[in-house]
This record gives C-alpha cells, sequence and structure tokens, in this order.
C-alpha cells in the first residue's frame, strides 16, 4: 500500500482512530508497519455513570490490540476532554516530544475541517509539529461539515471486520448512534465505490512528501 515503515495515529479521544481509520491501521499493521496509537484523553468526564471513569483507557487498549497494534505503541495522555484549546502549547510539546522519539513515516489525524473543539487541536498543532511529514486527515462525517476525500485505502472484508471488531471494545460508547455497524460498513461502501473498490476508507491529503 504505502511505502511506511513507521505510523503515528493521533486520536484526541480514545476511539476517534479506530472509527476513523481504523481499517487502514489493521491494513498498515499486516503489512509490516510499526503503528503507534496516542490517545490524548481518556474522557472521563464523559462516562456514562454505570462504568468507572476511567474505562476507555482499558477499552481503548482491547481496541488497539484488536488492530494488531502491540501494547508498548499504545501511548495515552490524559487532557480533560473539551477542553484541549486551553492546553494548546502543552500538546504541541507532547506532539514535538513524539515527533523526536518517532520520527514517523505518516501521521493519522482527525480532518482539517473537523468541528470538535478538541479535534482542531490536535489536528492544527499535529500539523505544526509535523510539519516534514505526510499527514493524512481522517474522517469522522458527524464532526464534518465539508470532507474532501482526494486519498482512499481499499479495504477487504477482513480490515474492516478487524475495525468493527476494535469498536466493538467500546462497551461504554455503543450507545453512540456513529458506533452503528450498518454505519460503518455503509460509509466503507460509499467511499470504496468511490474508490473502485469494495470498501475503502477516504482521507484528507494534508500534506504528502516525497523524500
Amino acid at each position: 500500500m504505502l511505502d511506511v515503515r513507521k505510523v503515528l495515529v493521533l486520536a484526541p479521544h480514545t476511539d476517534d482512530g479506530e472509527l476513523g481509520c481504523g481499517g487502514t491501521v489493521a491494513r498498515l499493521v499486516e503489512e509490516g508497519a510499526a503503528v503507534t496509537y496516542v490517545a490524548f484523553s481518556i474522557c472521563e468526564t464523559s462516562v456514562r455513570p454505570e462504568f468507572p471513569s476511567d474505562i476507555l483507557a482499558r477499552e481503548v487498549q482491547a481496541a488497539t490490540q484488536t488492530l494488531g497494534i502491540a501494547a508498548e505503541n499504545l501511548i495515552i495522555y490524559r487532557y480533560p476532554v473539551r477542553h484541549f484549546p486551553q492546553y494548546r502549547q502543552e500538546l504541541l510539546e507532547s506532539l514535538v516530544s513524539l515527533r523526536n522519539a518517532l520520527n514517523p513515516d505518516l501521521v493519522l489525524l482527525p480532518a482539517a475541517d473537523d468541528v470538535h473543539q478538541d479535534h482542531q487541536t490536535i489536528t492544527q498543532e499535529g500539523i505544526r509539529a509535523f510539519k516534514h511529514t505526510t499527514i493524512l486527515g481522517y474522517e469522522l462525517p458527524w464532526n464534518n461539515l465539508n470532507f474532501a476525500g482526494a486519498a482512499f485505502v481499499g479495504l477487504t472484508d477482513r480490515y474492516l471486520d478487524r475495525k468493527i471488531a476494535a469498536l466493538r471494545a467500546y462497551l461504554s460508547q455503543q450507545h453512540r448512534d456513529y458506533f452503528s455497524e450498518d454505519l460503518i460498513r455503509g460509509l466503507a461502501r460509499v467511499r470504496g465505490q468511490q474508490a473502485g473498490q469494495r470498501y475503502a476508507e477516504a482521507f484528507q491529503l494534508i500534506r504528502w512528501l516525497i523524500p
């Protein structure tokens, strides 16, 4: 697929990476890339009262392992959900530290037109931190008022099934409409049709570097 050896997935909140690019991650891992997944918040204040407040820390571990990401390649920060703009400088410093430690070939982060304030902050500061790296913006339709999908990654049934299995690990989030398997499969079919594939995930092309 892509000639990349080191991939960095930036997820403002646990589950964003799986929702936006879980199938692509499963494919990249299978094709030999070392994928690091970074979640910046476990959203304690948004968890339903019937679950422990830190449940998402455990769920993201199970979900990323389902995609094939090694346990040591999962990094979890605990920035407060919905308040990322207040921590912009600290987030940038975290991103620069990740860049220096990992030097990835490809960064996957939320699309630049995502309206969620936390997503916007990670994308804006991610572009600053990784200005010399190929960057693709993943799609979260419920947050994208506009989305220009200029890059597509074809998925087989196996990769899409793995994405859906990873999302099932989020027991605390199954009440959310966008976790619907029908929605996930339907969007993959639409993007696949656009790309001439059975299934696909679409990405905003933010930066493409050919050394």
